[in-house]
């Protein structure tokens, strides 16, 4: 089943099931193209976070992260010290892992020493010219070539949890490629 229908009565990509965030997330976010280097960071940081839990769990924590990580500002998180890890790792408000704390950080001072809008120009170099729409779930692939691309490039320029599977997932999230099932009313015409 790749469709489901919600107590709204609209068709979605049925990963999102039954949960409001999730329908919320779906309809109003994912797939939507986003631009804007602080607006990429804060994503490629959270799927960073994400890796090996559930979506969900991320967006639930969404607000205080952003919180603690100061709208995810790349200078402000650059400048992040020990006791700011410290303070990270007692908050249970957030996922606390140390390891992922810190390539928040020293992926923030890459991003604060990038020019203006470097990082936006970058991450999109990698969005394929033309997509085509998935008619189930399981034609959606966890890594592609554009994202295999983008997690070297990253990883060459020193970026930290941007590995090929995480690259897609925000690559679909930031509207780089549009992986919503055909039949979903989100689905729009293919780019």
């Amino acid at each position: 089943m790749s469709i489901r229908v919600g107590p709204d009565g609209l068709p979605r990509c049925a990963w999102v099931g039954d949960d409001p965030e999730y329908r919320r997330y779906h309809d109003e976010e994912w797939g939507r193209p986003l631009h804007g280097d602080r607006a990429l960071f804060e994503k490629m940081s959270l799927e960073g976070f994400q890796a090996g839990l559930s979506w969900i769990t991320i967006l639930r924590k969404r607000p205080r992260f952003r919180e603690v990580f100061a709208g995810f500002e790349p200078e402000v998180v650059a400048g992040f010290d020990d006791a700011d890890v410290e303070r990270l790792m007692a908050d249970a408000g957030i996922i606390r892992n140390r390891a992922k704390i810190h390539a928040v950080i020293g992926n923030a001072a890459l991003v604060a020493a990038m020019r203006p809008g470097e990082l936006d120009a970058l991450m999109w170099s990698f969005a394929p010219a033309s997509h085509r729409r998935p008619t189930s779930l399981d034609e959606i692939p966890a890594t592609t070539a554009e994202s295999i691309a983008l997690s070297k490039a990253l990883r060459k320029a020193g970026f930290r949890f941007v590995g090929p599977t995480t690259m897609y997932a925000l690559m679909q999230s930031a509207g780089m490629v549009d992986d919503h099932v055909a039949g979903c009313h989100r689905a729009t015409t293919d780019r």
